[in-house]
């Protein structure tokens, strides 16, 4: 299976799930990646070793495997240190996506995808700003995703998809993948004739939640 191949133009749906939501155990999070297959997702985002391990035993599509761990003295927190690379890889992930922003960090760049490099996985930076993106694929990624705009202390206040970001990857030559609040599927029909490979849907597909929020705050006006 050609994995990027696979995934090109079409939708990968991030199945993730706070430690306080109903979701959050691995057997919620097969059947939210199951359901994605159904509905016709050419690949999925899975958070954590064993969910990996368990949505790879389940689905023969592409999988992104990350970590969310947290460092002490670090903002970092996304597949952080070359061991979560090594965990992701031993449970099957596809493709190893990790924080390639430009802040404190317990292991450089290059490190990670040094590591993922070397255990024959794919490595997808998630990024918040061009510069970013440039530094990352200097350091040997084979591309980046708009994931973490709106998420570092330099990009607060993008509160949309961040289609200029898009257009400035498209126009510096950087693969990139579309990820990050996209909620309607204009947006990310949008995100593909800008450029983007695939685009990576979560919230608005595998957060009842968040979804309900959404409904209820339009109906109620916030008040609840």
């Amino acid at each position: 299976m050609d994995i990027m191949e696979t995934m090109r133009g079409r939708l990968v749906v991030s199945c993730q799930a706070a430690e306080t939501s109903p979701l959050h155990a691995t057997e919620h999070i097969v059947a939210l990646a199951c359901a994605a297959v159904l509905g016709g997702a050419s690949g999925v985002r899975i958070e954590g070793v064993r969910n990996v391990q368990a949505v790879r035993a389940a689905i023969g599509l592409p999988v992104i495997g990350i970590t969310k761990i947290a460092q002490p003295g670090s903002d970092v927190y996304i597949t952080p240190s070359l061991e979560d690379v090594q965990g992701l890889a031993a449970a099957g992930a596809d493709v190893i996506a990790f924080d390639a922003t430009d802040r404190p960090r317990p292991v450089p760049v290059a490190d990670i995808v040094g590591e993922i490099a070397r255990l024959k996985k794919i490595s997808m930076a998630d990024i918040s700003t061009l510069a970013e993106a440039r530094q990352a694929i200097a350091a040997g990624a084979d591309f980046v995703g708009t994931t973490l705009s709106g998420y570092t202390p330099y990009t607060t206040g993008t509160t949309a998809p961040d289609f200029a970001l898009m257009q400035d990857l498209a126009a510096a030559g950087i693969p990139f993948v579309a990820e990050g609040r996209i909620w309607e599927p204009e947006q990310a029909r949008r995100a593909l004739e800008l450029g983007a490979a695939f685009v990576v849907v979560g919230s608005a597909i595998t957060r009842p939640d968040e979804i309900t929020r959404r409904f209820a705050d339009a109906i109620t006006g916030g008040t609840r």
